[in-house]
C-alpha cells in the first residue's frame, strides 16, 4: 500500500478528487480527527475520506479490486450508517480506485452502487486521463434514463436522479461525471443541470446513430402516416407477444404537435416479426408510403403507450432516437427538448 505521506499518494488523491468532480481546494477529512470523532469504534479504516457538499466518500486505493475489498467496504458503510449523527448529516458513497477491475468484481460493485475509478497503470503527476468519459456511454439504457430525467427535472441532485429512475447512485454519478467532463452538464453545489443541449444531441448522434439499427424499408399501401400507424397498431395488438412501437417523427408529432412529413412511418419490430409485417402490409402498388423498421437494442416496448390509437415508444426513447438521426431532425428534436418537462 502507498504510504499516505508520500508524494504518489497525494497525486493519486488529487486524481481521485478530479475524477469525482471535487474541487481541489475542498477539505480532506482527516483520518486521525473527523473519522475518529464520528466512528472511533469501527475496526475498519478506509485509505482516504473526502467530503463534498452532501456526500462523504469512503475510498479504497488498490492495485486490483477484489471481493475482499468490496466486502470490507460494504461492511464499513453499514457500520458507518449506524452512527445517527452521520446518517442525518451526510450520505455515504463508496469508491474503489484501482488499476484493474475483474469482470466479476465490476458486476458486484455496480449492484452495490460502488464507484469504480480506474487508476493509470503508471501514475504520472498531472495526468489528465478521463477514464469515466472515455468509457461511459451516455446512450446506454441506464445512462439515458439519467440524462432524460435531468432534461425533465431541469436541475436536481445526483441522488434524486438515482432514486427517481431506480438506477444505482454509482451509475448515476458516473453518467453525470461523463457529462461534466464534456461540458454538457454544469454543477451548482450539489445540484446539476444540462448546460449545452446542442453538444448533448451531437454526442448522441455520434455515439448511437439510429441508422445502424435500421433493418428494412418496406412500402405499405397508405396515403398518410397517422392512418398507417393506427392500422399497424391495431393489427399487432391482435397478436400475442408481437410488440410494435412507433418512434422518431411518428411519435414526436404525437408528443409535441409539431408538423412532420407524412410519407413515412418509423417503428421498432423484432427481427422474427418482420416477415409477419411484410405479409400483412407490404405493397408494390403506386399509392404507398414508406415504413422504416428498426431493430430494438434495448426493451423499447416496456414503457410504450397509446396516443390517438397509435402505440408509441416512451418520450425518453423517442428523444434518444430523434437525436440519433442527427442534423436532419434537429428542429423537431429541439422542439421536443423544449417541451420535454411537460410531456
Amino acid at each position: 500500500m502507498i504510504k499516505k505521506e508520500s508524494i504518489e499518494y497525494k497525486e493519486i488523491l488529487n486524481y481521485i478528487k478530479d475524477s469525482l468532480g471535487i474541487p481541489s481546494d475542498n477539505l480532506n477529512i482527516s483520518l486521525s480527527t473527523s473519522y475518529e470523532y464520528y466512528v472511533s469504534d469501527l475496526p475498519l479504516r478506509p485509505d482516504a475520506l473526502l467530503e463534498d457538499n452532501d456526500t462523504i466518500y469512503l475510498i479504497e486505493i488498490k492495485s486490483k479490486a477484489t471481493i475482499d475489498t468490496i466486502a470490507r467496504m460494504n461492511l464499513l458503510r453499514d457500520l458507518w450508517l449506524q452512527n445517527e449523527e452521520m446518517e442525518k448529516r451526510k450520505s455515504i458513497q463508496l469508491v474503489v480506485a484501482a488499476k484493474s477491475f475483474p469482470e466479476r468484481e465490476k458486476r458486484i460493485m455496480d449492484q452495490l452502487g460502488i464507484i469504480m475509478l480506474k487508476l493509470p497503470w503508471t501514475f504520472k503527476p498531472g495526468s489528465n486521463e478521463q477514464f469515466v468519459s472515455k468509457t461511459h456511454r451516455i446512450t446506454s439504457d441506464r445512462s439515458w434514463k439519467i440524462v432524460s430525467r435531468l432534461l425533465k427535472e431541469k436541475k436536481t441532485s445526483i441522488r434524486q436522479l438515482s432514486l427517481i429512475e431506480n438506477v444505482s447512485y454509482g451509475w448515476a454519478h458516473k453518467t453525470v461525471q461523463a457529462l461534466l467532463r464534456q461540458n454538457i452538464v454544469k454543477r451548482d453545489y450539489n445540484h446539476v443541470s444540462i448546460s449545452n443541449v446542442d453538444k448533448l444531441l451531437n454526442g448522441v448522434a455520434w455515439e448511437r446513430p439510429l441508422a445502424n439499427l435500421k433493418i428494412d424499408e418496406i412500402r405499405i399501401p397508405f396515403s398518410g402516416s397517422m392512418h398507417a400507424a393506427r392500422e399497424i397498431t391495431e393489427a399487432f395488438a391482435m397478436q400475442d407477444n408481437m410488440p410494435v412501437g412507433f418512434t422518431t417523427y411518428t411519435a414526436a408529432s404525437l408528443y409535441t404537435g409539431y408538423g412532420v412529413r407524412h410519407d413515412a412511418v418509423y417503428l421498432y419490430l423484432k427481427d422474427e416479426h418482420l416477415d409477419h409485417f411484410r405479409e400483412l402490409f407490404e405493397s408494390h402498388s403506386g399509392n404507398t408510403i414508406k415504413a422504416v423498421v428498426y431493430r430494438p437494442d434495448r426493451d423499447v416496448f416496456q414503457d410504450s403507450r397509446k396516443k390517438e390509437g397509435i402505440r408509441v415508444v416512451s418520450p425518453s426513447q423517442t428523444l434518444l432516437d430523434l437525436a440519433g438521426m442527427g442534423y436532419s431532425t434537429m428542429d423537431i428534436t429541439k422542439e421536443m427538448v423544449s417541451t420535454y418537462d411537460s410531456i
